[in-house]
């Protein structure tokens, strides 16, 4: 799993770097689309730190209290990273944004007390800056674009490998299919995060060109209404995999279908399998043998099944075989 590791490092320096530039923007400009994307970026930045947190423990060894190991750990820290994302992010800024499109309608002309010059500590920040603080936040976000696409420069790397390893037709059917959530994780984040950036922009230039803080205040609401509604999509993913999912139809037919051409199985009366971990499935299987087979021959057919369905697919983590001779 170093390639998830990678992705989640990478994306957790660029957002820690991001988050840094666009609360000092804030600080100086008050503009309200960029306290959201710093709420983004904060909630970004402790997210990468779960989904490490959940790396760290699902590659720890099997125990006796965990006898197959705790893969399912990076399950539950990506829904924690997707509850965060909602309640930090998501709700945090669309709160904010919410408060000062109430603001910018309500002045008549002025500019919306949620977007106005920032005192902090009765210092005017404003007054102490000698460019126009328009270009600070462009500035700003500019430099956001740069660490987060290489972020998700990382982050598609991992998703190219996940789509190529399954044959997975494009984003859509990954973000459906895959077990892999860590990086699945990460690449959604990023990706909001380039989209947060863009729209950021567009309402800072808007304000700028009309003379209408309503613009800035806007985008502030719908970053924060994007990032809920990303929130609950990650959320319902990992449930799917937190509950107990089944590998994909084709690929659990095709593990059938290996122990079916076993020469000494008659019948196949049960085949279950369940992802105990990214990329780790477990399989119990109810298998009718010939009866013309003794003890032995059953434990070494039961051996070579269980090798076969690993040597087939390396996701295949442990194997139980009941089996039974025919009547």
């Amino acid at each position: 799993m170093a390639s998830s590791k990678s992705v989640v490092i990478a994306a957790l320096v660029a957002n820690g770097l991001i988050s840094i530039t666009k609360f000092f923007g804030y600080l100086l400009t008050g503009s309200p689309s960029m306290l959201s994307e710093t709420y983004h970026s904060i909630s970004d930045t402790g997210n990468q730190v779960l989904l490490l947190t959940g790396i760290r423990y699902g590659d720890a060894e099997p125990t006796e209290d965990h006898p197959f190991g705790r893969g399912k750990s990076r399950f539950f820290f990506s829904f924690l990273v997707s509850v965060f994302l909602f309640g930090i992010a998501g709700f945090q800024s669309t709160k904010h944004g919410y408060s000062a499109v109430k603001s910018a309608l309500s002045e008549s002309g002025g500019h919306s007390s949620e977007a106005a010059d920032v005192i902090i500590q009765g210092v005017n920040l404003t007054e102490l800056i000698p460019v126009d603080t328009f270009w600070i936040n462009i500035t700003v976000l500019l430099a956001a674009f740069v660490f987060e696409m290489y972020a998700l420069y990382k982050a598609n790397q991992g998703i190219q490998r996940i789509q190529e390893e399954n044959g997975y037709d494009g984003i859509v059917e990954t973000f459906k299919k895959t077990s892999e959530v860590t990086t699945l994780t990460a690449f959604t984040e990023d990706t909001v995060a380039l989209i947060g950036i863009v729209l950021a922009l567009v309402g800072i230039v808007a304000t700028k060109v009309t003379e209408n803080p309503i613009f800035d205040a806007a985008t502030s609401l719908i970053i924060g209404i994007l990032l809920m509604f990303v929130a609950v999509a990650l959320a319902w993913e990992n449930k799917r995999l937190l509950l107990g999912e089944s590998m994909e139809p084709s690929k659990e037919d095709a593990l059938r279908n290996v122990v079916e051409d076993f020469e000494n199985v008659n019948s196949i009366s049960e085949f279950k399998t369940l992802y105990f971990g990214p990329k780790k499935v477990l399989i119990t299987i109810n298998v009718e043998f010939k009866d013309d087979l003794n003890t032995s021959d059953i434990e070494d057919a039961t051996e070579s099944i269980e090798k076969k369905l690993k040597e087939h697919d390396d996701t295949v983590g442990s194997v139980y075989v009941e089996a039974k001779q025919s009547d």
